[in-house]
């Protein structure tokens, strides 16, 4: 009988957001594929360390033997290795007992084009042309910042957005950008009433309040799953970001309206395993904290005259 993603959270990621690959990058960037070839040849039987985003796809995973026979998620690793250079990422994902079954190899070829083969909800890399090309058509992607020392591993499952430009559509955030924050803020009072469009990760985000509302371990509980809403915004912006969420039925776990203040405190009492952040300074300042992941503004091609 055939297997069928359609009813899982599909967790796309590439081998070097999974694993430490920066040694293997260098070398593929400084003396080319015949060398980095070479490389992963000769130790495909050393372990490669966790990369920056291991620690949600580990935590995500053990959502699979909380019900017995009830898988809700899967990992696919997308990769543009070839099948050849490939053995030391599966030897890797054995020996940390990772429930990782498939993969996509394209050998060069961008992965974009693959993302919807695989159901994927949500896509996590290193490489800036295959997160905007993810983000382009339509599937939840983030470019992953280095991990921060001694990062914690939480037992709960805890993922942390902002708001505009990521659960919500770039609308406003291009006003303020624009305009400022007076103009903003206008704009916001004035369209208080009027539920925000949905951004890129507002699927992912009612995918993960789906599990937290429907399904529950044998002991009755509700699975080990946290979200928080961590947004620059602040009053009067704030009532249309509480009224989208109620016409979305989702409670997010925790929000702070930041107003402006650094995100960086509030993340590391957190402690998520990623935090989402559309913009470059703000996802800086949180990857020296918590795992991060920077969400890019999607693009559309112009007409031409």
């Amino acid at each position: 009988m055939a297997f069928s993603l359609d009813n899982l959270l599909v967790i796309g990621i590439s081998s070097r957001a999974l694993f430490d690959l920066e040694a293997e990058d260098a070398i593929f960037q400084a003396q080319g594929l015949d060398a980095f070839r070479q490389h992963q040849l000769e130790n495909e039987n050393t372990v490669l360390k966790p990369g920056a985003g291991y620690a949600l796809v580990k935590a995500l995973l053990k959502l699979n033997a909380l019900i017995p026979g009830h898988r809700m998620v899967e990992v696919v690793v997308m990769s543009r290795n070839s099948s050849e250079t490939s053995l030391r990422i599966f030897n890797s994902i054995q020996h940390y007992g990772l429930d990782i079954t498939r993969a996509a190899l394209t050998g060069g070829a961008p992965l974009a084009p693959y993302l919807n083969a695989f159901n994927v909800s949500l896509f996590l890399s290193l490489h800036e042309d295959d997160v905007q090309a993810a983000i382009n058509s339509g599937v939840a992607s983030a470019m992953l910042y280095p991990m921060p020392p001694n990062a914690a591993d939480m037992e709960q499952i805890r993922i942390a957005f902002d708001g505009d430009a990521v659960l919500f559509s770039d609308e406003s955030e291009r006003i303020y950008q624009q305009q400022g924050v007076e103009a903003f803020e206008s704009h916001e009072r004035e369209n208080a009433k009027k539920t925000l469009p949905d951004g890129p990760f507002a699927r992912l985000l009612r995918a993960l309040s789906y599990l937290q509302n429907h399904f529950k371990t044998p002991d009755g509980r509700a699975f080990p799953l946290r979200t928080a809403l961590v947004t620059a915004r602040a009053s009067p912006a704030h009532e249309r970001v509480i009224r989208t969420l109620r016409a979305w039925d989702i409670a997010i776990d925790e929000t702070f309206f930041m107003g402006g203040v650094n995100k960086s405190a509030v993340l590391s009492a957190f402690k998520p395993h990623m935090f989402f952040d559309d913009q470059h300074g703000h996802c800086l300042k949180a990857s020296d904290v918590v795992p991060t992941g920077r969400v890019p503004i999607k693009q559309t091609s112009e007409p031409t005259n």
